[in-house]
């Protein structure tokens, strides 16, 4: 097993000045080009402005040799074999607000994510922000407290445990609940300090980071390599500084698309609605572009199904919505359609939700990548969480036309529903009402949809009467005698009324209202990406 290594990458995430790099620095025996902030701009600024790679090598430990395929685990029992290493890849990612684009696309190709406390602060505005990240795109936690030296010595030990039992109780409400939390001194005596002072606590660290469980492990043969893996290939003739950043890929696995249908998760640190029509950043790998979303959920009758992450069906139909549901938006402030979906489920909100994005840019990426939806434009000194969602894509359109080619296919309603009153009765079967259109309406659109009394008789829309919004009801079945009593009133003075009479002298006569107010209720549905605007109803 000569050369064998296991490759993890570990994150290093934290507010502005917590000590990343130093500790990065601290860990490492091996740095790349990118390393410890060696771009002078990093350089001049003082901070981390990119991702930075270095890494460190320990004896792989036997719990991890046991899951090596069975073919490697028989060529360690030759004569000699070499003592295989797991290999750390350290991530070391910036700090300032300015830069979430870039922690979010390192959180992306990392196995654990070590957050980097200033033990004097405690958790920071970007401490936050990054475990929200490590929660949407890891799965293994390690708690850094660093700066420990700065601590008065005699009472270090009891500040220590004090930001101990903070950090647990802050992660109480997480994934990452029981994550191991270590004090440190990355650099004691701060930046400045002569590299004699030995870092405090390192050692400790190693063993806690090879001791974490269930960590994802990347082979790294020499003639292969996949995502997260560090990499150097040699391109001849061609001048590094044309490339910023790029995608290396096999055929056909990524895709370039102008809008997606995504499965998402708003955040529930992020304070207000996610509304359709609103603006985003969208984070897809290293690429943060804007995007216009609307949301869209199931029926409500399907709010209980089982969600669907691998791909997404056209054949389904889906329920528009104003905004992201939620417990305490699923009534208040909403659109019809919304109050409709909460109304039938008492506020139940469904398991699963729906957003069609569009974006500003081309977005090149992967089917099922992992997107970001953010608001970067917050003022960055406010105490507020400005990461809103998070998503699978599970559908790309790729066509330019989308909008005619495919959006069509995408079956999402508005539920619509108009209430009115019967103002008169004509005959057994027919009624006439009113307030349900607006004198300006073409009722004719209208003609043949179904409306329900609130006597509990079908009708049908026949025609209009007049030019006032009112309209002609036929009732297939007639009126029950119970409706007949309710609507005696109008049957007597309909009875004097002769029968000559044009439909105009009809609707001038005053008539008496019914002895109690009848109700007519339409309900339909019109179909968001249906050219024709044609309303629907259920048989």
């Amino acid at each position: 097993m000569a050369g064998r290594r296991v490759n993890v990458n570990v994150g290093v995430l934290g507010h502005i000045d917590s000590g990343k790099t130093a500790l990065a620095r601290a860990l490492s025996t091996t740095a790349s080009t990118a390393a410890f902030d060696k771009q002078p701009q990093s350089r001049e600024r003082g901070i981390t402005l990119d991702l930075g790679f270095s890494c460190f090598s320990v004896p792989l430990p036997a719990r991890l040799r046991s899951a090596l395929p069975a073919s490697e685990a028989a060529s360690e029992a030759g004569p000699e074999p070499a003592e295989p290493q797991l290999q750390v890849t350290l991530v070391d990612c910036p700090g300032h607000a300015s830069l979430i684009r870039t922690i979010i696309g390192g959180a992306q190709i990392i196995d654990l994510m070590m957050l980097v406390i200033d033990v004097t602060k405690g958790m920071q505005t970007q401490s936050a922000e990054c475990l929200v990240i490590g929660q949407i795109a890891c799965q293994k936690l390690l708690v850094v407290l660093n700066k420990i030296d700065l601590l008065a010595e005699g009472k270090r030990q009891a500040a220590i445990d004090k930001m101990t039992k903070k950090m647990q109780k802050t992660l109480e409400s997480t994934k990452f609940r029981g994550a191991p939390v270590i004090a440190v001194a990355a650099k004691p005596g701060g930046p400045e300090a002569p590299e004699t002072e030995a870092p405090q606590g390192i050692s400790e660290l190693i063993e806690v980071v090879k001791k974490v469980k269930s960590m994802q492990m990347f082979h790294m043969p020499v003639t292969s390599a996949m995502q997260g893996d560090r990499l150097g290939i040699c391109v001849t003739q061609f001048d590094p500084k044309l490339l910023e950043r790029g995608l290396v890929c096999a055929p056909e696995s990524l895709h370039t698309i102008h809008a997606a249908l995504i499965s998402l998760e708003k955040i529930p640190y992020f304070r207000g609605p996610l509304q359709t029509k609103a603006k985003f950043h969208i984070t897809v790998g290293h690429e943060t572009v804007m995007g216009r979303l609307m949301f869209f959920s199931p029926a409500p009758d399907h709010f209980d199904h089982e969600p669907v992450l691998d791909s997404f069906d056209f054949s389904r139909e889906y329920l528009f919505q104003e905004q992201f549901l939620c417990k305490d938006t699923a009534l208040a402030d909403s659109g019809e359609a919304d109050q409709q979906a909460g109304q039938a489920t008492k506020g139940h909100c469904p398991r699963q939700q729906w957003a069609l994005v569009e974006f500003e840019k081309l977005v090149t990426c992967p089917r099922l990548c992992l997107m970001i939806g953010s608001r970067l434009d917050t003022d960055i000194h406010s105490n507020t969480c400005r990461l809103a969602f998070h998503g699978t894509l599970l559908h790309g359109l790729e066509d330019k036309n989308y909008a005619e080619s495919v959006l069509p296919r995408l079956k999402v309603y508005k539920l619509k529903h108009k209430q009115g009153l019967v103002e008169r009765v004509m005959d057994d079967y027919s009624v006439i009402g009113r307030s349900l259109f607006k004198k300006e309406t073409n009722i004719q659109l209208f003609v043949g949809l179904k409306v329900h009394l609130s006597t509990g008789e079908l009708g049908v829309i026949d025609s209009a009467f007049g030019q006032s919004g009112k309209f002609k009801v036929h009732i297939p079945g007639g009126l029950s005698p119970e409706s007949r009593k309710i609507l005696a009133p109008v049957l007597k003075k309909r009875g004097r009324a002769g029968r000559g009479e044009v439909a105009r002298e009809e609707e001038s006569m005053e008539r008496p209202e019914p002895s109690q107010p009848v109700t007519l209720s339409l309900t339909f549905k019109r179909y968001v990406f249906d050219t024709h605007k044609r309303m629907v109803q259920s048989s």
